[in-house]
């Protein structure tokens, strides 16, 4: 017999009606109904500060009523502790409440970093480890395609090969079908079911989240499947994370970006986006790249040959890292109990014997989070040398829900006439926290959120939303949102958050926009309420003009808000008269490419590799406030602020206007220098200069790594942007024409 134990705390606050307060546990034995037990027992204490006795006899009358019929819920009179009524409601073993029982189902999650290679072997030796056929397979891959190709268009052959692959090398024993596959550049996600379990399989959703250069290049990131397995919610996410030993900060930032940003869409549009983190399961796997710190490599390797893993693993940076909470909190790992997983001589069990020799770690890792899971292995294959790496698997046994339709139906129904029945004769009301919200020095493309806590005074459970005033697109203004925007509630919290990012800062530099909104909450059956947000918005060079800023010859901060209104009204005026001569191109921007061409123009992956998010917003508060003098943070973070400049000016550097006749003239260098000659004088100025630089880089690739089509694909998307959505053909005319400005002679 399976018994499950709820307890509810409820406060009723003086002169409440009892009526709210038999709804609330009605409401609460509803959801007992999503319970996990075959039985119910529950436990509903009510704070009383009113009569007692008064309290306990309708509490027991209403619930009764509510119970007679089925006589499925056992209710004993309250039992006063203090200024606590407690109510004890058991279910019977039989009674409507069963709703739910668990049956095992097993999933086998498997990760490969396969160093762009093409498979050279079969995959069964990974895939077919164990005895029985699993119900379900999720293979992920890192690094499926390293060209070019894959890199800047997410097009490569290598995906039909590797999904060929695989599913050669499912488990013999058994037949099954592909449900889902989900690609991003490198990092694919593959998920297969038995043919006899795949009509239990629905809402089946795949997303992806670019975390590389500027936050959205796919070069790292993840990707994700998310489903529905009989009653039980699962997701499943691939990810590759920033590379380096030093870097576990980086990845540590990659994996709150992957939690915060990606979400899936659900069947009913007005219902919220699902997170990762909103499923009764999560599987996480992939090429985490954490890797084993204080140690050198002889002591790493000397630990292996001793098979002395414990120890080894308490210098692991995911350890550590999960220990001190800064990741993966309330997730869960198997024991490792295999050697390192990265890195080997491609065709070998030969540690790295390269110039650089890396130092082995278990880069590789699978994860779970929720109830009900055991893990039946977890190893690595050492056979597989087609990588660097090895890879990784495990075996999970799961326990999956499923649901008694008829009965949940008939005692819902039940439930939800009772509780309509109450709502008719009650008007809902809330207390908000407060009404206004003030956000104070607000900055380019740093979040601040404010919590909103409303309390349901009323006597029914009530839902609200935000509504658009008249005449108005949407609720709130762009760089406001409220989450979530609709919701049911007793007591809940409202997360406002301000986020200015390159589409709502030119506005608010210029001064035309400001810091200000009015929300309507609007209470189902009840009245609006009116929410006032403030908060005063620092200009910044980042979403300002290249026109703009050729003008000012001090931190734009330092300058009036009535000086910089003035000048964006004057944007685009090369005939303008001015009191000193305008500067040749922006100080901002020629701070960032000094700092690159004498620190960085040697450095590995410069523009291919992300910065730090803490460090692009020390960048931006230096550029902007002309403090420190010089620009800190690391190459990468530098290189990465340069990328953002160029990607939040409201007019690129080839103005939209010119759009059109660069792609025209793409194949013809001497057409292409003559668009350029009859840019705007600041516009030509920073082109040159941009491209100028780039060449410089060039002429280091031998230590930077960088090439004429890395530099061309990255920098062309964002100084010739389309005015609408572009398409791949006029991604490759515009990389084309940049192409002639970074040959040698131009």
């Amino acid at each position: 017999m399976c018994v499950c134990v709820c307890t509810l705390v409820y406060v009723q606050t003086r002169g409440e009606k009892l009526r709210r307060a038999a709804v609330c546990i009605m409401t609460t034995l509803a959801s007992f109904s999503l319970a996990e037990g075959m039985n119910i027992r529950a436990e509903i204490v009510v704070q009383c500060d009113d009569s007692r006795h008064k309290i306990q006899s309708s509490m027991l009358l209403l619930l009764q009523q509510h119970n007679q019929s089925s006589s499925c819920l056992k209710v004993r009179r309250g039992l006063l502790k203090g200024k606590q009524l407690i109510f004890n409601l058991s279910g019977a073993e039989k009674g409507v409440w069963s709703f739910y029982h668990f049956s095992q189902f097993s999933i086998f999650l498997g990760t490969y970093n396969v160093n762009g290679q093409t498979p050279k072997e079969s995959l069964r030796p990974w895939l077919s480890c164990t005895a029985n056929p699993p119900d379900m397979y999720c293979v992920g891959f890192q690094e499926l395609d390293l060209s070019k190709e894959a890199f800047f268009f997410n097009d490569t052959p290598k995906e039909l090969e590797w999904t060929k692959a695989v599913s050669e090398a499912l488990h013999p024993d058994a037949k099954y079908a592909l449900v889902k596959l989900v690609r991003l550049v490198g990092i694919m996600l593959i998920f297969y079911v038995k043919n006899e379990y795949a009509e239990f399989i629905s809402d089946v959703e795949a997303e992806t989240v670019g975390t590389g250069i500027m936050g959205r290049m796919g070069n790292k990131g993840a990707v994700a499947v998310r489903f529905r397995f009989h009653n039980s919610d699962i997701c499943v996410v691939n990810s590759h994370l920033a590379a380096h030993l030093e870097e576990y900060e980086r990845r540590n930032q990659d994996y709150k970006d992957i939690c915060g940003r990606l979400q899936f869409r659900q069947l009913d549009p007005s219902q919220p986006q699902l997170t990762i983190m909103k499923h009764d399961a999560i599987f996480w796997i992939g090429d985490l790249n954490y890797r084993i710190s204080e140690l050198d490599v002889s002591n790493v390797k000397e630990l292996i040959d001793k098979k002395d893993f414990e120890t080894l693993h308490s210098y692991d940076q995911l350890k550590r890292q999960i220990d001190e909470e800064a990741v993966f909190v309330g997730f869960v790992e198997g024991e490792i109990v295999f050697q390192p997983t990265y890195k080997y001589d491609t065709g070998s069990d030969k540690w790295d014997t390269s110039e650089k020799c890396r130092v082995p770690a278990w880069c590789d890792r699978i994860l779970w989070r929720g109830k009900n899971i055991m893990q039946q292995h977890y190893q690595s294959h050492m056979t597989l040398k087609t990588s660097d790496h090895k890879p990784v698997s495990s075996l999970l046994v799961i326990g999956i829900k499923k649901v008694n339709a008829e009965a949940y139906k008939k005692t819902f129904e039940e439930i939800v006439r009772n509780i309509d029945k109450m709502e008719n004769e009650c008007i809902p009301s809330v207390t908000l926290s407060k009404r206004e919200f003030h956000f104070k020095d607000v900055k380019y493309m740093q979040q601040q959120a404010e919590t909103l806590r409303l309390f349901n005074d009323g006597q029914v459970p009530c839902q609200f939303e935000f509504i658009q005033k008249p005449n108005e697109p949407t609720y709130c203004k762009p760089w406001l949102t409220a989450n979530p925007p609709k919701v049911a509630i007793l007591e809940k919290c409202k997360i406002f958050e301000v986020f200015v990012n390159r589409s709502t800062a030119p506005e608010l530099n210029s001064g035309k926009e400001q810091i200000e909104d009015i929300l309507v909450l609007h209470l189902e059956r009840g009245k609006d309420y009116f929410i006032s947000v403030t908060g005063n918005y620092l200009p910044s060079c980042y979403g300002s003009s290249i026109h703009s800023l050729c003008q000012l010859r001090e931190p734009i901060q330092d300058m009036p808000q009535e000086t910089l209104r003035d000048m964006a009204e004057r944007s685009g005026d090369e005939n303008g008269t001015y009191t000193e001569k305008p500067l040749d191109i922006p100080k901002e921007l020629w701070m960032m490419v000094n700092h690159l061409f004498l620190k960085a123009i040697h450095q590995e992956d410069i523009f291919q590799q992300p910065g730090l998010r803490s460090e692009f917003a020390e960048i931006r508060d230096c550029l902007d406030t002309g403090i420190p003098d010089s620009l800190p943070g690391s190459n990468h973070s530098a290189a990465e602020a340069l990328l953002l400049f160029l990607d939040a000016l409201p007019e690129p550097v080839v103005p939209y206007s010119f759009y059109q006749q660069c792609l025209e003239s793409c194949s013809n260098a001497s057409q292409c220098e003559k668009i350029i000659s009859m840019l705007p004088q600041c516009h030509r100025n920073v082109f040159n200069y941009l491209a100028a630089f780039l060449r410089e880089l060039l002429k280091n690739s031998a230590n930077n790594r960088l090439d004429v089509n890395i530099l061309a694909t990255i920098f062309a998307s964002l100084l010739l942007r389309s005015p609408t959505k572009q398409d791949l053909a006029e991604k490759r005319k515009t990389q084309e024409f940049f192409q002639h400005f970074l040959a040698e002679s131009s």
